[in-house]
């Protein structure tokens, strides 16, 4: 099988070799590799490192300098992947590639195999954040009506079919709110989704980009706009 690896960047000089260098020893045995850097706008080092010494360990190197943001890069890689399978990770190390392979076997059996901090098993480095995160998660399934319980992490493998059965420019806007509308979307299309637990841990090298509060109140406005045009399209077609 065939797998797209979609590695979206934004100052990531410090450990996006090693991470790819990670998922090739990892998964070439087992998978024909196909590995898709996005670059988000990276001024440290990123692109000339891909460009130079990494290329040879790189497939597609896409550099985006307009309508920036983790969604739309995400979005640019899924255009041009080749693979049966996309699989989709931090390039910080927060997202253990030695635990791909597990879900990529997983994905034989469904259409969706996503890295839950929130399943039974699965667990997060910071203590603090793990707890604002469940506590934010649990608001999002009341919002969502979903029983997803990780609606947020981002660690995730699926069939390209399936992806593309999605209306993509709906779903891949703005950061990481991206992945709960992927994930509602693919469940009322009937695709079939199944969390494993996962360890989410600390970046390995930079700084993190991430602003939690910022991200929750972006999240929760996505979140509940989201469901009400969802359910204004369901009285549309109950209408109808």
């Amino acid at each position: 099988m065939k797998v797209s690896i979609i590695l979206p960047t934004f100052n990531e000089v410090g450990n996006i070799l090693e991470l790819i260098q990670d998922l090739r020893r990892i998964l070439s045995e087992s998978y024909d590799l196909e590995i898709i850097v996005v670059d988000d706008g990276s001024t440290d080092g990123t692109r000339e490192l891909l460009s130079g010494d990494g290329s040879q360990l790189v497939d597609f190197l896409i550099c985006r300098d307009s309508d920036r943001g983790l969604a739309q890069s995400l979005h640019a890689g899924i255009s041009i992947a080749s693979g049966d399978q996309i699989l989709v990770m931090d390039t910080d190390f927060t997202h253990d590639p030695e635990e791909a392979l597990l879900m990529l076997e997983l994905s034989e059996h469904f259409d969706i195999v996503s890295g839950s901090r929130f399943a039974q098993g699965g667990t997060m480095s910071n203590s603090r954040h793990y707890m604002a995160s469940f506590l934010f998660n649990m608001v999002l399934r009341l919002i969502l009506r979903t029983q997803v319980q990780d609606n947020t992490g981002g660690y995730w493998t699926a069939k390209t079919t399936t992806i593309r059965r999605l209306p993509l420019d709906v779903v891949f806007k703005g950061f990481g709110e991206y992945y709960f509308r992927l994930l509602f979307l693919s469940f009322q299309l009937g695709a079939s989704i199944v969390e494993v637990p996962s360890h989410y841990g600390k970046r390995r090298s930079g700084q993190s980009k991430a602003n939690f509060i910022k991200m929750i109140f972006t999240y929760s406005k996505s979140a509940i706009t989201f469901r009400i045009k969802i359910r204004n399209a369901e009285n549309q077609t109950g209408l109808n």
